[in-house]
């Protein structure tokens, strides 16, 4: 079946999704990662691209990057090809280290570029990795806080930060809150690799995880632990607005939950 032409983003902004050849990690080491991030830097000099957001999971990246002097297919072949090149000579294999061409989609308003970020940013999270956008030192969220951050060489912030406010301290400040709200937009991910559970099954599921504890009062709510919140999300899969929906939670009550 023939490829799909890419649809030229109108601003030049793109989300891209690059994952490992039959879902394999195409990060070993830490030394893998810093390799990746000094690739990304590398192969944007010269106004090839501007870089905004990444995220380095084991097995798939995520960027949100916009064209420069170079069209994004030729700035993904020229990061790719580096990255494979020194991963097969380091782990001596040879053969495809990436499946298929990297996913993208467009990214044309501000909202949008916005609701982006913070999804990007907040993989790890949404992978129970950590517990907040923070702690995890393979996305460029530090470099927005802090500029000696050893990755902000990288990443061009003025334009996220800008949205916020033309103060930068107060730019920085409404971008931290931003950052920590849960993510209800859609984007491309690794379709198949999470599998969600339909609303009406996690109902269900969700009345039997309650029933199998002791409720002597019948009050329900009051059986309603942090640990069964975080097995009935571990089973589930489902967002944190629909797990407060299904339990009658506030979303926050939920998010704090989840966190503790």
């Amino acid at each position: 079946m023939p490829r799909h032409q890419r649809e030229k983003s109108k601003s030049g902004y793109y989300h891209i999704m690059i994952r490992g050849n039959e879902r394999k990690n195409i990060f070993q080491d830490e030394e893998d990662k810093f390799r990746f991030v000094e690739t990304l830097y590398k192969k944007k000099q010269e106004n090839r691209f501007s870089l905004h957001a990444f995220c380095l999971m084991d097995n798939h990246v995520h960027l949100m990057l916009r064209e420069g002097e170079e069209d994004v297919a030729t700035v993904m072949k020229r990061i790719t090809v580096s990255y494979v090149y020194y991963f097969n000579k380091k782990y001596k294999r040879v053969g495809h280290l990436f499946q298929d061409r990297f996913k993208s989609e467009n990214v044309e308003d501000d909202g949008y570029v916005l609701a982006l970020v913070r999804y990007i940013h907040q993989n790890p999270v949404r992978a129970g990795m950590v517990k907040s956008v923070s702690e995890y030192k393979w996305s460029s969220y530090n470099c927005y806080l802090n500029e000696n951050n050893y990755f902000a060489k990288a990443i061009e912030t003025e334009t996220i930060l800008g949205l916020f406010s033309g103060d930068n301290r107060i730019a920085k400040k409404h971008f931290k809150e931003y950052m920590e709200e849960e993510a209800q937009e859609e984007f491309i991910d690794l379709v198949g690799e999470v599998e969600v559970m339909d609303e009406e099954t996690a109902k269900e599921l969700f009345e039997t995880m309650l029933s199998l504890g002791n409720n002597p009062d019948g009050n329900a709510k009051m059986q309603i632990s942090d640990n069964l919140i975080k097995e009935f999300r571990k089973k589930t899969n489902l967002s944190i607005r629909k797990i407060a929906a299904i339990s009658g939670l506030n979303k926050d009550k939920v998010n704090k939950m989840l966190k503790s």
